[in-house]
């Protein structure tokens, strides 16, 4: 045991230390990418600047993200082996795709994944792969709403495709890892399909929420004057 982790039967678990800690380094480690990538590019006869993240955008994906995180712990229900209905944590996450375009959105995507895992603390761990497909595969996925970030009715078209995307990485873990732990009141008839039910079932429950919220004319003008503002 120490400051930052504890072991118990065979899983680690994040002490609170340990999980703001890491929360912090994804953080910082967001704000240096976004300065190293603003680097001179030799030519010919010329220097260009290759462009990088603004003070603007930087602000904006940090307050999104945290804001997804903070309201992944306000949840409505969850389900035993991971996974839960929250108050429309995956759409801040998804915005930051909608704002800036898929490169900034699952760059995203991918530190909000590892900030996921530090919630869970390991909880839910059987191995490195099956980590990457319920945590950093499936929340970097959520930034594929940048690929609609254009278009119209950009929002609703890009969240649709980036839960789908997520539960299927969740599904596909589910098949490989977590079949062994099917409830035995669950219809053996139904089991080759148990990962899908199991894993839709609770992002098409959050999904329903957020789109019936986000439909809400007055909610629809905030965000279009969010972005506004996130873009300028």
């Amino acid at each position: 045991m120490s400051n930052f982790i504890n072991t118990e039967d065979g899983y680690f678990s994040l002490t609170q230390t340990g999980t703001i800690c890491i929360g912090v380094l994804i953080v910082l480690l967001i704000v240096l990418s976004a300065f190293l990538r603003k680097r001179p590019v030799e030519g010919e006869h010329e220097k260009k600047e290759k462009k990088g993240f603004s003070a603007r955008q930087i602000v904006f994906c940090a307050a999104a993200l945290a804001l997804g995180f903070a309201t992944s712990y306000i949840k409505v229900f969850s389900m035993p082996f991971g996974g839960s209905v929250t108050l429309c944590s995956m759409l801040f996450v998804v915005l930051i795709g909608y704002w800036y375009g898929p490169e900034v959105g699952l760059m995203s995507g991918f530190a909000y994944g590892f900030l996921e895992f530090a919630q869970d603390g390991g909880s839910y761990i059987l191995s490195p792969m099956q980590a990457c497909m319920d945590y950093i595969f499936a929340f970097a996925a959520l930034g594929l709403s940048g690929f609609f970030y254009q278009k119209k009715n950009g929002l609703i078209k890009g969240y649709i495709l980036a839960i789908l995307v997520r539960g299927l990485f969740h599904t596909i873990g589910g098949y490989l890892y977590w079949m062994d732990y099917m409830p035995d009141n669950f219809p053996k008839s139904l089991a080759a399909i148990y990962p899908i039910v199991y894993n839709y079932s609770y992002i098409l429950a959050e999904a329903v929420i957020t789109l019936i919220v986000i439909s809400l004319p007055p909610v629809k003008k905030a965000l279009a004057r969010v972005r506004m503002m996130a873009q300028e």
